[in-house]
């Protein structure tokens, strides 16, 4: 029996030491759970540390991220259309102008009161298309008032396609020497798409000592390298016979005729791909020796 107490003597001592020992551990872990719980409230209970940006702001970013790209296309853009003109006025002035007559050479009109009713007839059947207009004439009637004219107005066939084609590489310009309150109302019928970028009317022809009514290109343009002028009558370039081309003269008994289209057309074209147009209407046409064989010195012509 002392062996067996002294046995519990001893061992009891160590076994409340170690339960001692096992509830402090087990207190230390419940008080680092209880901060555990205490900071974790606190950090959802305390409000944020940050402002959140408003709206307008937030928006005001995306755009600005949203118009990067187009920035950046912007740029690229700008890079890559560095050697086209920079203006439509810089384009327009490295064209070929093709200055072009009227009557004759898109049309051909009669008044209306003197033309005999089978050319219209023969006309329509033929499938040309024409129309009449009214036109103010220099002349006055018995009050003062100008004098209206009745014109029936046959179009060259291919007329609208060679206008609308020639436009793609050409500046346009109309030069005839009609008076202008036949002519302005007359083209503003066949050209409602505007091509023509200039009209010129009789004032603006010139006289010389050898014909009337001549168009001066020069006072189109100073560059003759880049001008040609599209007329049935020679004369009326014979100040720059190298820049003029000689075109048949159209009139209603011509329904088949094709020139705009088939013959001018392509011309222009290959002229408009050189530096100079009078080396090769030179060639083509011989202007100069054609004046001089009609009594005009080629010398003029020339210089």
């Amino acid at each position: 029996m002392p062996e067996l107490f002294q046995a519990t003597q001893v061992y009891t001592p160590r076994t409340i030491q170690l339960w001692k020992s096992l509830l402090n551990w087990l207190a230390f872990f419940f008080q680092i759970f209880l901060q555990i719980l205490k900071g974790n409230s606190s950090l959802l209970s305390s409000p944020p540390q940050f402002k959140p940006l408003p709206d307008v702001e937030l928006l005001e970013e995306e755009e600005e991220a949203e118009a990067a790209p187009s920035s950046v296309a912007l740029s690229t853009l700008q890079i890559t259309t560095g050697n086209v003109p920079t203006s439509l006025e810089e384009e327009r002035s490295q064209r070929l102008t093709v200055v072009l007559d009227l009557d004759d050479t898109l049309i051909c009109a009669y008044e209306t009161s003197s033309m005999p009713t089978m050319m219209r007839t023969q006309a329509t059947e033929a499938g040309l298309k024409w129309f009449e207009l009214e036109c103010i004439s220099s002349d006055k009637e018995y009050d003062g008032k100008p004098k209206i004219n009745y014109v029936t107005v046959f179009e060259r066939p291919g007329l609208h396609e060679f206008l609308k084609q020639l436009s793609k590489f050409a500046n346009l310009v109309l030069f005839t020497a009609g008076l202008e309150g036949y002519a302005r109302p007359l083209v503003d019928k066949i050209d409602p798409e505007n091509w023509f970028s200039h009209r010129l009317y009789r004032p603006s022809t010139i006289s010389t000592e050898f014909r009337e009514h001549v168009k001066d290109l020069s006072s189109i343009s100073k560059d003759l390298c880049r001008i040609v002028i599209v007329d049935n009558n020679p004369f009326s370039f014979l100040l720059q016979p190298l820049n003029g081309i000689p075109c048949i003269p159209f009139s209603p008994g011509q329904p088949d005729d094709e020139q705009l289209l088939e013959v001018i057309l392509p011309l222009l074209k290959h002229l408009s791909e050189q530096k100079d147009v009078r080396p090769m209407l030179h060639e083509r046409f011989q202007m100069p020796e054609w004046f001089q064989n009609h009594g005009i010195p080629a010398y003029r012509f020339m210089e």
